[in-house]
């Protein structure tokens, strides 16, 4: 409870928000989002729902006919989930993914919040100058690099470089984004010479997730001593490949700050509130801790 009495007191007032995944149960999302309403005293209950490939359409019917306000999307459902919207953000629509839902009576609206979330999180925990001007290197060309790179094309950034194990893959989200600024795909065998120039190399693979921490994306020694190692995990908070970034002398910048700004954004989207980022932190580490 807060000082107005709200936020998580359930009762015939109370707005439901949720995410839905599959799987979902590990998902620190409620954890995060139900301090944000006990935090601003709004009268909101966020829960995680197990929806698996074929029910995604009868969901979407669901957050109609129940009025549920908001909704996160998470793995595997961002593609599948726009066929049954109403409406699409331009954000969300060229990087192909929604993992944010607003209900506006009935009408339902896709947006993206994971691009954004992450450039706001590199820009105040590792690069303060900005990413203007900036050689970025990105790992992966699945669904999480799609939503960066639309964010930090926006940037300016002097090149992007994508590496993918599937070059096809690295080739076509370049291709998706080349209007916006110099943007080149690699095959791997031209990775390592990709990283000694670059100023930022960002790992969106799954590559040293728990439970199988030992694995780095690339060798941190192909790294140089100034830049910038970014990972999108954040369980472990500091992954093998940030540990040995750190160790040559790189700046560190691990994923958790892009799950709190997802989800602050979206708060924002759905509440009109400013997201008490702080709150939201510290509870997801917490909950990290046990």
């Amino acid at each position: 409870m807060t000082s107005t009495g709200e936020g998580n007191r359930i009762d015939s007032h109370t707005i439901l928000y949720g995410v839905i995944g599959d799987p979902i149960r590990h998902s620190k999302s409620p954890i995060m989002m139900n301090r944000a309403f006990r935090e601003t005293g709004i009268n909101g209950i966020y829960a995680a729902f197990h929806v698996t490939g074929g029910r995604v359409a009868d969901f979407a019917a669901g957050v109609r006919a129940m009025g549920i306000r908001g909704v996160n999307v998470t793995i595997p459902h961002k593609l599948d989930i726009m066929s049954v919207l109403d409406e699409i953000d331009a954000g969300a629509q060229a990087i192909g993914a929604v993992n944010t839902i607003v209900n506006e009576d009935g009408r339902l609206i896709g947006y993206n919040t994971d691009g954004i979330g992450y450039v706001r999180s590199l820009k105040e925990e590792a690069a303060e100058e900005g990413l203007a001007g900036k050689r970025i290197v990105v790992i992966g060309a699945g669904g999480a690099a799609r939503g960066i790179v639309y964010a930090l094309a926006g940037e300016s950034p002097a090149r992007i470089t994508i590496a993918n194990r599937t070059v096809d893959r690295a080739r076509e989200l370049a291709d998706a984004f080349r209007a916006k600024c110099d943007i080149e795909a690699v095959p791997d065998e031209q990775l390592q010479a990709a990283c000694r120039e670059a100023d930022i190399v960002i790992n969106t693979t799954s590559i040293g997730m728990f439970p199988n921490t030992e694995g780095t994306p690339v060798d941190a020694a192909w790294l140089k001593p100034d830049a910038v190692a970014s990972d999108l995990i954040y369980n472990p908070l500091k992954t093998t490949f940030l540990q040995q970034a750190q160790h040559r002398g790189c700046r560190i910048h691990g994923g958790l700050g892009m799950f709190i700004y997802q989800g602050a954004y979206a708060f924002e989207y759905w509440t009109g509130r400013p997201a008490p980022v702080s709150a939201m932190r510290e509870s997801v580490l917490a909950s990290l801790q046990h």
